[in-house]
């Protein structure tokens, strides 16, 4: 399973110190040449790899850390997105109105045509996202919810292997509702920094 996290901000760069944390090989990439990420890259760690856009999105597992409002640029990038599974870290906030009450992961899924899409890493600053996840016996959660019940399970697989507690909220819409925003509120899980203890 290869990874790749698109886009080099905050989040984007806190997701690299987890895969660099534990030696996992991930890709980032940005709207900047890869040469201007490299430098960043290569201080968090030797498995973080910068790379152009389009060899980023050759993974099979990519990490959406962009902007909300810049998702659609990404999706343009491949003709098609049939079998490749997106995680979707991104924040919708204040809600646009042209999401017509879906929930923004189900909005974005739909420029991602054929995509399995898992919104997922979304709901942790920056800082905490960065820090390790294994605190004290316990394992900082993170919230996965998708309409695709097969999509979750290598999602919550990477996140173990990162050190973090998956935990599954279900369809979109349901129990992912819980870390989405809502017009001018966040969901009732944003910024809750939670841990699961080992049973």
């Amino acid at each position: 399973m290869s990874y790749a996290i698109v886009g080099f901000g905050k989040i984007g760069q806190a997701l690299a110190h987890a895969f660099a944390r534990r030696n996992i090989d991930v890709t980032v990439a940005s709207r900047r040449p890869p040469e201007a990420l490299a430098p960043q890259a290569r201080a968090i760690g030797p498995t973080v790899v910068a790379k152009s856009l389009r060899d980023a999105l050759e993974a099979d597992t990519i990490i959406l850390a962009v902007p909300f409002g810049e998702h659609r640029e990404v999706a343009k990038a491949l003709p098609s997105w049939e079998g490749k599974t997106v995680i979707d870290a991104t924040n919708a906030f204040p809600v646009p109105e042209e999401l017509n009450g879906l929930p923004a992961s189900a909005f974005v899924a739909k420029a991602f045509t054929g995509a399995k899409l898992v919104k997922g890493f979304n709901h942790l600053v920056a800082a905490t996202l960065a820090a390790d996840p294994i605190v004290e016996g316990g394992h900082r959660v993170v919230f996965l919810s998708s309409d695709d019940e097969d999509a979750i399970a290598p999602v919550a697989a990477l996140a173990k292997q990162l050190g973090f507690a998956p935990v599954k909220l279900g369809k979109l819409n349901e129990g992912g509702a819980l870390v989405h925003a809502r017009g001018r509120t966040w969901g009732q899980l944003i910024f809750q920094d939670l841990f699961k203890k080992e049973q």
